[in-house]
């Protein structure tokens, strides 16, 4: 349910009985963060197994007639409470650092619920309602929000009739959590993760890692620093490891066995990361204990370290914001395009469609999958560690994708036709990352699979992605953030316009339309279109995503056909002699482009019949020139496009004028 930054309430059963597992305390609200939340269990005995026990988190505001829903299920089995007979549960934030890892913010603030019970997780699916069968200990809480029917419903347990609320009165500056007494009651005080509530018990010496920075590049050196709470006494050593994925001994060197002296609380050691030449992309390294012994317990662990590697490849093709033409050819198959010869209007629209939306050929993969596709399609031409953002025009780590936590200095998903307009949606299955080779079978109604069609979807910064929402682009709605060069705008405008022809029920209006599935603001979107031509990297971004999904935005193959379904030129039959080459691209060379001012057609023969087009498809002029002579230009900036002909070879190349 949804978080609040207000007062906990919290009820619990006073009879504890022997053998049993009880909560011993739960912070579920570090108010304005939500990031150091956690559950602690506590047995009457040290050193107990956990097997035969689940924990179970409850929604109270999915209410049911059994008091609630269930949202996360932890089988304990396997685990055992340390010295003090406790076990934390929390998340990566929590100091000392707990015994099992959740995620940031899993913990949510109530109306909800608690529960342990002599079960298995998999008897408590997401969605489960909540029984009191089998029921060991409860927590029923709020944060000043109305009870609901979860404290009728488990007082109805033998054994929970006299559960009473209680307010943890947290705040900002001063966080608390609920900490059971030993007479049964609660006191709210401040969370003490990992320590007996009375102050009894082992008094642990928590050992915090340091190093200066969180990033450094192969070839580096850098300390790794230990620090005891209190200095030892005695000599104590211990271990860790810096292992994490493909990060391994063959990646670095040093000790990573270190003694902090009798006496003194600090020890450092030295880590050197290997220089090779392999272009392994940039990898995080997890500084974690292997070796802790009573009284030392971790004060923070898993420390990620980014390690750079400075062997990223730089693509032979330009970033949006410096954009280069004819370097990336379409791979789409000979004769992809051949039935739209001919046609023109709905009969074209129609016939686009039919190619791009294919039952049988054409793929659909998760949402989940996205994410591999578009660190690979949105890949920085510049650094191949990095993909590139649309809107915010930058480069960023693959690594920094956004997860449960902040969006700041993270990227994420971006839906160029919003979720909200269009009505897809996300389901289960979509959380899976299958793979290139496992997909949906989809049609041209199959409209949820506009969730995670990659032609629509965008590497973006996060905060950005959030700033857009779900506007409209141009107008007064979306025009991307202040400065930017608007290398993103041609890019987005082929993206949306491309789903109207692959999806029944999308449309792309004039205006700000407020239907379900339609989009505007079509006549901002002709005008981007124009200005911004696809380049290089909006070619090789078409031909990743055709590896995965068997279909192409035809509108970045062939953008004249822009003006034939939305422009001057509709109505007219659409002939793919503008688009598809009839000899070989190296018989042929149009340079520089960008152009100034003056424009050279190079190639094999002695002589070239060269027409040249507005982006509309105008003819604008045309000339005979000899190879490798100046074409005097005198146009205005934008795209345009030249026919060359030569001894009944054509071929039509794009350039722009600066």
């Amino acid at each position: 349910m949804k978080k609040h930054f207000q007062y906990l309430v919290l009820l619990f059963l006073c009879n504890i009985t022997y053998g049993q597992v009880v909560i011993n305390e739960l912070d579920c609200d570090t108010p304005s963060t939500d990031t150091k939340e956690f559950i602690e269990l506590k047995t009457p005995n040290a050193n107990t197994s956990l097997d035969g026990y689940v924990l179970v988190l409850f929604n109270g505001s999915n209410t049911s007639s059994t008091g609630g829903k269930s949202y996360y299920a932890l089988d304990l089995d396997g685990f055992i409470t340390d010295v003090n007979g406790l076990f934390v549960i929390g998340s990566d934030l929590v100091t000392p650092f707990p015994q099992f890892v959740i995620p940031q913010n899993l913990i949510q603030n109530g109306p909800d619920v608690v529960a342990i019970y002599q079960a298995n997780a998999s008897d408590f699916p997401d969605q489960t309602d909540a029984t009191i069968t089998n029921l060991v200990d409860v927590l029923v809480y709020e944060t000043n929000d109305a009870v609901t029917n979860l404290l009728e419903f488990f007082n109805d347990a033998p054994g929970f009739e006299t559960i009473q609320q209680i307010n943890d009165n947290g705040t900002n500056a001063n966080p608390k959590s609920i900490q059971l007494n030993n007479d049964g009651s609660y006191t709210a005080a401040t969370p003490t993760p990992r320590q007996l509530n009375d102050g009894s018990g082992v008094v642990f010496n928590p050992i915090a890692i340091s190093t200066s920075q969180s990033q450094y590049t192969e070839g580096e050196t850098f300390d790794v620093t230990f620090t005891t709470e209190t200095n030892v006494t005695a000599d104590t050593t211990f271990s860790f490891t810096l292992d994490n994925f493909g990060f391994n001994t063959s990646d670095y060197s040093g000790t990573t066995t270190v003694t902090i002296p009798n006496g003194q609380n600090t020890v450092s050691t030295t880590i050197t990361l290997i220089d090779d030449t392999l272009d392994e992309g940039d990898e995080e390294l997890l500084i974690k204990f292997s070796s802790l012994s009573t009284p030392y317990i971790p004060f923070n662990n898993f420390v990620t370290i980014r390690v750079v590697d400075n062997d990223f490849v730089i693509a032979p093709f330009g970033k949006p914001t410096t954009p280069t033409f004819d370097i990336v050819d379409s791979t789409q198959p000979d004769g992809y395009y051949d039935s739209l010869n001919g046609l023109s209007g709905a009969n074209l629209e129609q016939a686009i469609q039919d190619i791009i939306a294919e039952e049988g050929v054409v793929r659909a993969q998760t949402y989940s999958d996205i994410i591999d596709i578009l660190k690979e399609a949105d890949q920085n031409p510049e650094n191949s560690n990095q993909v590139w953002l649309l809107y915010t025009e930058q480069g960023r780590a693959k690594l920094d994708l956004q997860g449960n936590g902040s969006s700041v200095g993270k990227w994420n998903r971006e839906h160029t036709f919003p979720r909200s307009l269009a009505g897809y949606f996300s389901i289960e299955e979509d959380d899976i990352a299958d793979g290139i080779e496992t997909y949906w079978n989809t049609t041209a109604d199959s409209l949820r699979h506009g969730n995670s069609d990659a032609h629509a979807l965008r590497a973006a910064d996060g905060p950005e992605n959030s700033s857009r929402g779900n506007q409209h682009y141009g107008g007064t709605e979306y025009n991307g953030p202040t400065g930017n060069s608007g290398s993103f705008k041609g890019d987005v405008a082929r993206s949306v316009l491309y789903m109207q022809l692959r999806y029944n029920g999308l449309s792309v209006e004039n205006g700000f339309p407020t239907a379900n599935g339609q989009m505007g603001d079509l006549a901002t979107l002709l005008q981007w279109h124009n200005q911004d031509p696809p380049d290089d990297f909006e070619m090789n971004r078409n031909n990743v995503i055709y590896t995965w999904q068997f279909n192409r935005n035809p509108l970045i193959d062939m953008p004249e056909l822009v003006d034939y379904i939305w422009g001057a030129n509709v109505g007219q039959q659409w002939q793919n002699t503008l688009s598809v080459n009839n000899y070989n691209k190296e018989i042929v060379k149009l340079y520089p482009n960008p152009v100034d001012n003056q424009l050279f057609v190079s190639g094999a023969y002695n002589e070239y019949h060269v027409t040249i087009y507005s982006s509309e498809g105008r003819k604008i002029e045309s000339h005979t020139l000899k190879n490798n002579s100046a074409l005097n230009l005198d146009l205005s900036s934008g795209m345009y496009y030249a026919k060359i002909s030569t001894e009944g070879n054509i071929e039509t190349k794009k350039f722009i004028v600066k």
